[in-house]
């Protein structure tokens, strides 16, 4: 049983906790109970009518009608940054404080915690948020929250209405005005080490009023701002909207904020055991204790959380960073369950300055099934609040893979802090911030280097020897090299340097290596001009072509370009290090090792002799190819088809019927004019130079000059569209080889009917049953 002497010590420690008023919240059982009169949390009514009583009013300035109308209808898009914005104000009042205290520590007083606290209250509908900070005078009241041109809001209105920048950034004012969003009055009650305790009180109609705190000093220093809310506010006042929007919004703040929540948990309830005596066998009384499952109830239980436990790693000097503490910190804003593959932490100066950790992620995961709808992983800071979750204008659409945050104390934001101005200093920072990537991934393939001179020697050790494929930078370039080759296509001014990233496989590296431009360039015959590729299905396709032959044999590299992506990146970039990218399929393809006046005068002989076949194809294929000349890309293949230097290939055009939405008119409009290119060298084509010589008109004639060019598409990869005549041709063949005279169908097979046995069985019934026991026997 609780003695009195407990029940006196209980209540005097009650009276003690409301006299010094250590943030006084009203849980919901005294919610309940609450007198009438109470408007908030820690007031009552005789002290409301106090206020009301002795309370100065002021009018605002003319401008606070349209500022409250810019704000409600077209400043803020989400009601919810209100919360962002008081949190950003306490975190600055509580910075100042610190600040200051530094040379005058006696400033912190008895209240050296430095902390923001919000809580709501379901029954008056209000939420409150109280810092310790530096707090206001009664002047600065006036001055921040009353006089709109001390708050920086006229200038904001005019400068808006003039169509320029504005940079007002964590001030009273323009961002505090936001709580007006949810609220239809707002209550400000602030403390500091100059003046005495005042209430701020405002319906932001045309006047607020300022009072002095009837209570005294119950803040000992800082801010507490409550809001009442709008009817159509009320969703805010639910716990796990609240928590979702602090800690979206705030984790990284330096300065513990705290929930006030509704935890429920299970108790044992306390239960009377009843004793129940009974007799042995040999007659003694033994007390026998039943025994009961404990009874346990659920009870709500109310605590302050901490909601922003992460630490802002990107302010710290990277030295003094683990690779734990950063592959944690990539694991929080990324949410992706494995390690980073690699990262960057750097800090810009200059027109701007601003702190960024930059990172690679291992996989790429489903990137690449919604591309141009992807939003960007970088964050947006602005003294390490959130301002913008995937801020799409800092880093390019090719390289919305890489996650990381980015924090600047002086972006030029407008007054909603959702969209940057669109402002030259932007385009610096993007630039700096997509060239640190690149500086990022040139490391991640060539290995360490801070300084230029560094990374020339890195780039020149990386030529020694191909890729493997277990290699760090090719396990990023599998997961994300269509990003590089999207970057060639979208990125003019960074071309050279994503050009250098690029790796393929090619006809020396094997099936498990690859090369880079760079080692491509390094190891080339002195005689070759150019950089050659040929652009196939799979790299079995790319292997098997007709078109690496003479390449083959002349000892030159050709890479392999196996992905939709590669040609039209491929296209784009156009040369590299002064060497032009040239495919195996189109025309013009010359190797350079060759005298040129041999090959003239031997591709003159050439034409003379087969110009009857180069005449009789060209006639007989009118609208099928454009040209017939005589090949030097080929050695053992009797003809391949090649298109023009600005058409499309076999592959591309291959890509483009696969389109989904591909317009079958529309493709026939952009396929290339295609050349046939005979081999001169080739028995098949000699012989039908001196058939197209001796019988031009005969069908047989015909017919091989068009299974020259079948195959000609078939080998050289474009799609087969004449089906029914290949076929007439393929049998014509066949019956000329088989010596058949005719293509006539023969007669059909005559069959004799059955005779009925002699009982008169029906002979059909017969012979199934004749079937039948022939199935079973066999």
């Amino acid at each position: 049983m609780i003695s009195s002497r407990a029940i006196l010590l209980l209540f005097a420690f009650l009276i003690l906790s409301i006299s010094i008023n250590l943030y006084p919240v009203i849980n919901a059982e005294s919610e309940s109970a609450a007198t009438d009169g109470v408007v908030m949390e820690g007031l009552t009514a005789e002290q409301e009518s106090a206020i009301a009583e002795s309370k100065e009013s002021f009018v605002f300035q003319a401008e606070v009608n349209r500022l409250m109308d810019i704000i409600i209808n077209s400043l803020y898009k989400n009601r919810e940054v209100f919360l962002r914005e008081l949190i950003s104000n306490a975190s600055d009042a509580l910075d100042k404080l610190r600040f200051l205290a530094v040379s005058a520590s006696e400033m912190l007083g008895d209240l050296k915690d430095l902390y923001i606290q919000i809580s709501y209250n379901e029954n008056l509908k209000t939420i409150t948020i109280r810092d310790t900070g530096i707090g206001m005078t009664k002047q600065e009241l006036i001055n921040n929250l009353g006089t709109l041109a001390k708050s920086g809001t006229k200038k904001f209105l005019d400068n808006l209405s003039e169509g320029a920048d504005v940079g007002l950034i964590g001030q009273f004012g323009v961002g505090f005005y936001s709580v007006y969003l949810i609220a239809d009055k707002v209550r400000v009650i602030t403390k500091n080490n100059e003046d005495e305790q005042y209430i701020w009180e405002s319906t932001a109609e045309s006047s607020f009023t300022i009072a002095k705190d009837p209570r005294g000093n119950t803040l000992g220093r800082g801010t507490e701002i409550t809001m009442f809310l709008k009817e159509d506010a009320l969703e805010f006042l639910k716990q796990d909207k609240l928590e979702e929007i602090i800690k979206h919004h705030s984790e990284f703040i330096n300065f513990p904020i705290s929930l006030y929540k509704k935890t429920s948990e299970v108790v044992e309830v306390p239960e009377e055991v009843e004793d129940k005596d009974t007799v042995d066998e040999d007659g003694l009384e033994v007390e026998e204790e039943k025994e009961k499952k404990p009874k346990t109830e659920k009870v709500d239980k109310w605590d302050w959380h901490r909601l922003n436990g992460n630490v802002a790693i990107w302010s710290r000097e990277k030295d003094s960073i683990t690779d734990e503490e950063y592959q944690k910190f990539f694991k929080v804003i990324s949410k992706e369950p494995s390690d980073a593959l690699t990262w960057i932490h750097f800090k810009a100066e200059g027109e701007i300055e601003f702190k960024s950790i930059l990172y690679v992620p291992t996989e790429a995961n489903n990137l690449y099934e919604d591309y141009n709808n992807r939003k960007a992983g970088v964050r947006l800071y602005v003294r390490k609040v959130l301002i913008q979750e995937d801020f799409e204008d800092l880093l390019p659409k090719y390289l919305n893979f890489i996650k990381g945050v980015v924090d600047s104390d002086d972006l030029p934001l407008n007054v909603s802090r959702e969209t940057l101005q669109q402002h030259k200093i932007l385009k610096v920072m993007s630039k700096k911030i997509a060239r640190k990537v690149l500086e990022m991934l040139r490391k991640l393939a060539t290995g360490k280097a801070d300084t230029e001179e560094d990374a020339a020697e890195d780039d020149e050790a990386a030529k020694v020897a191909d890729f493997d494929a277990d290699h760090p930078y090719m396990k990023f370039f599998k997961q994300f090299g269509k990003s590089i080759k999207m970057g060639i296509i979208e990125d003019t001014p960074n071309r050279s340097k994503l050009a250098k990233l690029l790796r393929y496989q090619s006809s020396k590296t094997g099936d498990d290596k690859y090369t880079s431009l760079d080692n491509y360039v390094a190891r080339k015959p002195e005689w070759q001009k150019d950089i050659y590729y040929i652009a196939a299905e799979s790299l079995d396709a790319a292997k098997r072509s007709p078109f690496l032959e003479m390449a083959t044999r002349k000892g030159v590299e050709v890479l392999f370009l196996v992905e939709p992506v590669d040609e039209y990146a491929v296209g784009n970039l156009g040369d590299f290090d002064g060497m032009k990218l040239q495919s195996l399929t189109k025309e013009g393809l010359k190797f350079g090792d060759e005298d040129e006046d041999l090959v003239k005068k031997r591709l003159k002989a050439y034409r003379e002799a087969f110009k009857p076949l180069t005449t009789y194809l060209k006639e007989l294929f009118a609208g099928k190819v454009g040209k017939v000349v005589l090949s030097q890309r080929v050695e053992t293949t009797p003809s391949v088809i090649v298109t023009g230097q600005y058409g499309h290939t076999a592959n591309m055009e291959r890509i483009m019927r696969a389109q989904t939405f591909a317009n079958p008119e529309a493709f026939k409009s952009m396929t290339a004019s295609k050349t046939l290119e005979i081999n001169p060298r080739h028995p098949v084509v000699v012989a039908l130079n001196k058939l197209v010589k001796s019988d031009p008109d005969s069908q047989s004639t015909k017919d091989m000059a068009f299974i020259l060019l079948d195959t000609a598409l078939l080998q050289s990869g474009f799609q087969f569209e004449e089906t029914e005549e290949f076929a007439g041709r393929m049998f014509r063949t066949l019956a000329s080889n088989l010596k058949l005279e005719s293509l006539d169908l023969e007669p059909e097979l005559a069959v004799a009917p059955e005779e009925e046995d002699e009982e008169g069985e029906d002979s059909t019934a017969k012979a199934t049953g004749g079937d039948e026991d022939s199935h079973d026997e066999f």
